[in-house]
């Protein structure tokens, strides 16, 4: 059955709406030094994979990133709410680099990510290294994404996730795009995702998107249901 969500709870929207009317909304620059970024995002269901890692509930997140003045090398460490393990949160600490060829975009970072106050007896930390290719032509883009953990938190051992992604510009400030990957993991089910939906900026900081997700494990667990998911995002 598909879960359509309420509105993104009140305390998780007052507490985005706190931390981003205590910050100035500019990104800080030093010139030489690189480019500091921050953004805060609150939704109704925290989708990996097309998965939930908040067992469909609600959850938040923050992040800082630092790039390099041409863009190319960035480091960005941040967290998001949880329901794993016994953990509520889990830190993420990505460093990167983003070098283009030939018309084509690439994404290429390694993620260190660690649950906090997990379980005895539960993994709590592990490794992901992620490859990406994209290129726009006019207001299409595609992707093309590959991630390897070879050793994933909690009862995962390492997994391969493999996501193609196309994607249009309807406006200046409408996209919408649609994604499927496939899963295969070492102490976890192989399983096949998917997504589509819209993003719509509502300031030049502020932006919605509404999206479906589903998978063909619906029957395994109650992450793998499908679920109509609203993300409230501000980047500074």
């Amino acid at each position: 059955m598909i879960r359509i969500p309420s509105l993104v709870p009140s305390a998780l929207l007052g507490s985005l709406l706190v931390l981003t009317a205590v910050v100035p909304a500019q990104a800080q620059t030093s010139p030489g030094r690189g480019v500091w970024g921050f953004e805060v995002e609150a939704g109704t269901d925290n989708r990996s994979k097309a998965a939930s890692k908040s067992c469909n509930d609600a959850y938040v997140s923050a992040y800082a990133a630092w790039e390099s003045d041409d863009g190319r090398i960035y480091v960005s460490p941040g967290f998001q709410t949880i329901q794993a393990g016994g953990s509520n949160i889990e830190t993420d600490w990505i460093v990167g680099y983003r070098p283009e060829a030939f018309g084509y975009a690439f994404d290429l970072n390694l993620a260190y990510k660690r649950r906090l106050d997990v379980d005895p007896g539960y993994d709590a930390d592990g490794l992901e290294l992620s490859a990406e290719v994209s290129r726009a032509v006019g207001p299409a883009q595609a992707a093309l994404l590959v991630q390897y953990a070879p050793d994933a938190p909690g009862l995962t051992r390492s997994y391969v996730w493999v996501e193609a992604e196309l994607g249009w510009t309807f406006s200046p400030r409408l996209d919408g795009s649609a994604a499927i990957g496939r899963r295969e993991q070492d102490g976890g089910p192989d399983y096949t995702g998917w997504n589509a939906g819209v993003t719509y900026a509502l300031t030049d900081a502020l932006a919605l998107d509404l999206r479906y997700y589903d998978t063909d494990a619906a029957a395994l667990d109650e992450q793998y249901e499908d679920a109509v998911v609203a993300r409230l995002a501000y980047a500074f």
